[in-house]
């Protein structure tokens, strides 16, 4: 008898020390998703029932008093085998219990970035279904009295079935700009001195910061960073007569300029004209002409390779080197960067180095021509600056909810592995915004205006013209500053070539007619 109330007191005081154990993660795993939290928290309610009935059982099935001391039972409990196997059970369950609880806290430290980062998206989400409410209140207000328009509709309805890609555009912008502002700040503190290009603040330019991008979430971050020449040097811009924008190249040619008198002022400082070359060479870097030209020009390859090597040797002066993996990527003429933090997210990043013509808002730019072959010291003359202040411009005139950069974005996304180049469709959108009141690009009026885009690129394509917006453009805004001699020219056509080649024509109109199909299939089915 004794040994079976022994017996009976190990395994009623084991059932109550795995009761306890099995209760206590509801309250000290509270770190873990509410799925792990729902499913213990039942675990533990079948374990308390069949406690329940355990403890029944052993209560039914025996008939001794209750007066035993609980430390004779502790005591004769200990003795047991059942304890001793029961415990070595709990305490290897209770190892991968302390496993999830410890990644669960390594996990809450990598993604507060992430949290940020869902949280921006999600506010952005309500602020858009708020504005998209508002927005359609007052459509109906101002459409009263007006008789009914089956177009504008159906651009309501195609504008709610598209599935826009959701871009955490303000969070990843900040980061970019981070970016961008860190490199100048370590430039200016331990490169300044050199005779290397000196770095300006760079620009933002690109869809991306217009706010839609042809990739979706993975769009690329477009940066141009002007250089200027360092001191003791100069940039000589010869621009080229020869080749139709944006494929007309330029070069740069580096001077060297007398710096005696300023010698004088600046310790150590020898000029590269006047000073015997050994004491040039013994005592001073060298040149610009020495370093990062071929011949007296500028080299697009050299100075790239050079910006590359900077931005490796500048990240782990970077707070951001603490948050995000970088990789350079291969490029001749830019600096392509890919950032990836702790949760596996990438930001891609392309910088490129562009001289200014003047105080105009083109530039000469790193960045490949379409040529098959280009010399390196070849520069390509860009208006993507011209581009970024033309639809900020844009943005301050449109009404509020204006869906030109959604026509865009939708028009992008199906001219991917077409023929058709993003510049094409910005030159297309951009004699539209200045042809059609700004009025009428408001989201009842989505359907009409992608007709109207499409429409216009078919004319261009019979035509086998389409003309240049930065020249001789009398509806340009006169915030964006261009050299006279584009004022005044005859705008080049952008499709000289299919005029020249009829096999290049016939292939650019099947293009069109795929484009027309795939932006037909966006709009019926959403994606």
């Amino acid at each position: 008898m004794v040994f079976r109330l022994q017996a009976m007191a190990a395994t009623k005081f084991l059932i109550l020390v795995l009761h306890c154990i099995v209760r206590y993660p509801q309250t000290a795993g509270e770190e873990l998703d509410e799925a792990m939290r729902e499913r213990m928290q039942q675990r533990a309610q079948l374990l308390s029932l069949e406690t329940s009935r355990l403890l029944q059982e052993l209560e039914q099935s025996s008939q001794e008093p209750s007066s035993v001391a609980w430390g004779a039972l502790l005591f004769a409990a200990l003795q047991q085998w059942q304890f001793w196997a029961i415990a070595g059970v709990l305490v290897l369950l209770s190892g991968p219990w302390w496993w999830l609880r410890k990644r669960s806290h390594e996990q809450d430290g990598s993604s507060d970035e992430q949290i940020l980062s869902n949280e921006e998206s999600s506010s952005s989400d309500r602020e858009q279904e708020e504005e998209d409410e508002q927005e359609e209140v007052q459509e109906e207000e101002e459409s009263d009295g007006e008789g009914p328009d089956d177009e504008r509709d159906l651009g309501r309805t195609f504008a709610k079935r598209i599935q826009w890609p959701v871009q955490n555009l303000a969070y990843r912008r900040r980061v970019v700009e981070q970016l961008a502002g860190d490199l100048l700040h370590v430039f200016q503190g331990q490169w300044s001195t050199s005779f290397s290009p000196v770095l300006q603040p760079a620009i933002k330019a690109g869809s991306a910061f217009e706010g839609w991008s042809p990739h979706g979430d993975d769009a690329v971050y477009c940066l141009l960073v002007p250089p200027q020449a360092p001191r003791g040097h100069a940039f000589q811009l010869e621009l080229s007569t020869v080749g139709e924008p944006p494929a007309k190249v330029s070069c740069i040619r580096v001077e060297l300029v007398c710096t005696c008198m300023r010698a004088q002022l600046v310790e150590n400082l020898l000029c590269f004209l006047h000073h015997p070359e050994e004491e040039l060479r013994r005592n001073q870097d060298p040149s610009l002409l020495d370093t990062l030209c071929t011949g007296s020009y500028l080299d697009v390859q050299k100075t790239a390779h050079w910006f590359q090597q900077f931005v490796r040797s500048a990240w782990m002066l970077m707070p951001l080197s603490g948050r995000y993996n970088m990789k350079v990527l291969p490029s001749s003429c830019s600096c392509k960067l890919q950032l990836t933090n702790a949760s596996r997210r990438t930001l891609f990043i392309e910088i490129t180095l562009g001289v200014q013509q003047g105080d105009s808002d083109i530039f000469l730019s790193s960045q490949s021509s379409e040529a098959i072959f280009t010399p390196s010291t070849i520069w390509s003359e860009s208006y993507a600056v011209a581009e970024m202040k033309f639809f900020r411009h844009i943005a301050r005139q449109v009404p509020r909810d204006s869906f030109h950069l959604r026509c865009l974005q939708l028009c992008a996304r199906a001219m991917v592995g077409t023929g058709f180049s993003t510049y094409t469709l910005n030159t297309a959108v951009m004699h539209l915004l200045t042809t059609i009141p700004l009025s009428g690009w408001r989201r009842r009026d989505f359907l009409l205006r992608l007709q109207d885009i499409m429409r216009y690129l078919r004319c261009c394509l019979e035509e086998k013209r389409l003309d240049h917006f930065f020249f001789g453009n009398e509806n340009m805004p006169q915030e964006i500053v261009l050299p006279p001699a584009l004022q005044a020219a005859t705008p080049p056509n952008l499709f000289q070539h299919l005029a020249q080649d009829p096999a290049a024509h016939a292939e650019a109109l099947h293009d069109f007619y795929e484009l027309r199909d795939r932006l037909t299939r966006l709009l019926i089915y959403g994606n």
